[in-house]
């Protein structure tokens, strides 16, 4: 079979690219973005101008496209819901008019943020900031869709996510590092992520649910993940903990809570703890 794989310069796409193009079973991994390392051109803001017939011979369509940066999408609102929504549900149901199974990268932010609450997949999703507004609506218009399902994730960690990053290079620089405390999320880490699509390509029709949360089962702070470094660092990070200010939660809960009803139970990934998850990740890559 083959997959297209929309944001194939992301940060995820890097990962599930570099998996998917070593599958026996998996004939050709077709790239869209807006990038010349792309196989096919493909700008969301311009979605009208796409030749959609280039979809044709698709089995599987992954979608990890979105700015996906809470504060841009705050700022740049119009801009960011014409990419995010407008050209993602234009391209997405183009897909689908072609019998195209479409994953969608989802986030934990649609939500919203009620206190001491852990949600599920059943639970109802009241996104309050822009970013979880716009991953939102495109849940709600495919959800009925049976080539549509999304899998919603939070904080995914290795040792090339943005604030791991930002730690080693305070480390290698002699720098001491600022962490921002609290905040919390159910963090898994980005081979779970290539795990769970492998999965989903496979289990299509025996996942019935339109939704998979793809949630750690320990909630963890960034001070956790700068102390999970120094365990596998021997101590060489240094760090200041400082509490963000207030413009800082307005587009970011400090605390979402999210578990799923099916991926443990169904097998689709493994308990162990953040820990040993996190070990292995930055030893792998």
């Amino acid at each position: 079979m083959n997959i297209g794989i929309v944001g194939s310069t992301g940060y995820i796409a890097q990962f599930l690219i570099e998996h998917f193009e070593t599958c026996s079973n998996i004939a050709k991994v077709v790239k869209f973005d807006k990038s010349d390392l792309a196989d096919i051109y493909l700008d969301l803001q311009d979605c009208e101008k796409f030749n959609f017939d280039l979809l044709d011979g698709l089995s599987y369509l992954i979608f990890t496209a979105a700015i996906s940066g809470p504060d841009m999408c705050a700022k740049e609102y119009e801009m960011c819901w014409n990419i995010n929504v407008i050209g993602t549900t234009k391209f997405i149901s183009e897909a689908i008019k072609r019998n195209i199974r479409v994953l969608f990268f989802s986030s934990d932010a649609v939500f919203g943020d009620i206190d001491g609450f852990i949600y599920n997949e059943k639970s109802e999703t009241m996104a309050k900031t822009p970013y979880g507004r716009m991953k939102k609506a495109v849940e709600d218009e495919f959800k009925q869709s049976a080539y549509f399902k999304a899998i919603r994730l939070s904080y995914v960690a290795s040792s090339k996510d943005r604030f791991v990053s930002y730690c080693m290079s305070c480390m290698e620089k002699g720098e001491i590092a600022d962490v921002y405390h609290p905040f919390y999320r159910n963090c898994i880490v980005v081979s779970d992520v290539v795990k769970v699509v492998e999965w989903m390509i496979n289990n299509w029709e025996e996942f019935t649910d339109f939704v998979l949360n793809v949630a750690g089962n320990e909630l963890i702070s960034r001070v956790r993940i700068a102390d999970e470094i120094n365990r596998i660092k021997k101590g060489k990070l240094k760090y200041t903990i400082s509490v963000p200010d207030e413009g800082f939660y307005q587009n970011r809960p400090s605390i979402t809570q999210m578990e799923s009803l099916y991926l443990y139970d169904m097998n689709i990934l493994k308990r162990e703890s953040f820990t040993t998850k996190i070990q292995r990740e930055m030893e792998n890559e």
